[in-house]
């Protein structure tokens, strides 16, 4: 069995940061570690909500008492995601280190949240930067958004060939893949939600349907997304099966929350799907 240290956000209430990443990486029989970077009552895009971020010192405390009882060369994976503060990058990058001398094939997968201040995604000051900066070129994986996308390269990506420009320019960073969660309306088709996949052996582009919802959009797809990636890959499908497992297993949890009109991911609710997706979806290689 593979293991994850998934360090990111922790929400009591609903499903967002490890609360969407950890039970589906459980499914398909990965075993996750959360160490969360705030616990929150809720996600930030309801508008308010209570909790703290976690101090920065505890990250590598918690790392430290793993490794203290002989566990941390069990460690497959680093994935990181939502960051309370941008003093906390530093000792998550400390802890990929630390992780990948004790085990060397150990992979660090960075979801790169940025915030998206028109949606209500509250990031603190220094993240971006230090995502951008730092993180990324030490990312074996790193899974943006279309924002994020924009934000990593400092490029504009207004359309599907300049978004294939952009995820070229992190490829050359030394990122060996990149997942595009999510193309927004630059993609082939606005209609659709359409994913990329670039590795040493090319470029993957995938579409299913976009989902409306009243009122507001669920919140969490990007981590339970990059989770199901990661958990895919640890078990050995090649990264073309990964994506379009993930591709398909994504869009029926967003169909069962869909059917029951809710705001929040129905992931318990879809959790056999999230195994077995009946969604058939398949990517078409590009490049």
């Amino acid at each position: 069995m593979k293991n994850v240290l998934s360090i990111q956000s922790h929400v009591v209430y609903g499903y967002a940061g490890n609360k969407a990443a950890v039970f589906p990486m459980q499914l398909l029989g990965v075993d996750s570690w959360a160490l969360n970077t705030v616990q929150f009552s809720n996600h930030t895009q309801y508008g308010k909500w209570k909790g703290m971020v976690v101090p920065k010192e505890q990250i590598g405390e918690i790392v430290q008492g793993i490794d203290e009882i002989d566990a941390l060369h069990e460690c497959d994976a680093v994935l990181s995601g939502y960051i309370g503060a941008a003093e906390q990058g530093a000792e998550i990058l400390a802890v990929v280190e630390k992780i990948k001398a004790k085990n060397p094939n150990a992979i660090y997968f960075c979801d790169p949240v940025m915030g998206h201040p028109d949606k209500g995604c509250i990031v603190a000051p220094g993240v971006a930067e230090f995502l951008r900066d730092e993180a990324m070129a030490k990312a074996d994986i790193i899974a943006p958004n279309l924002v994020e996308l924009r934000e990593l390269t400092g490029l504009s990506v207004e359309n599907f060939d300049q978004a294939i420009e952009a995820i070229q320019a992190i490829r050359s960073k030394g990122v060996k893949r990149v997942l595009v969660k999510h193309l927004s309306k630059v993609g082939q088709d606005p209609s659709q939600f359409e994913m990329v996949l670039a590795n040493d052996a090319g470029i993957w582009h995938i579409s299913r349907p976009l989902h409306e919802f009243v009122g507001r959009d669920p919140v969490g797809v990007g981590d339970l997304t990059s989770g199901l990636f990661l958990a895919n890959v640890l078990n050995g499908k090649s990264d073309l099966e990964a994506f379009e497992h993930t591709a398909n297993a994504v869009n029926d949890v967003m169909s069962i929350t869909q059917q029951r009109g809710k705001y929040e991911l129905q992931i318990i609710a879809a959790r056999e799907l999230i195994v077995n997706p009946t969604s058939r979806y398949r990517a078409v290689k590009l490049v």
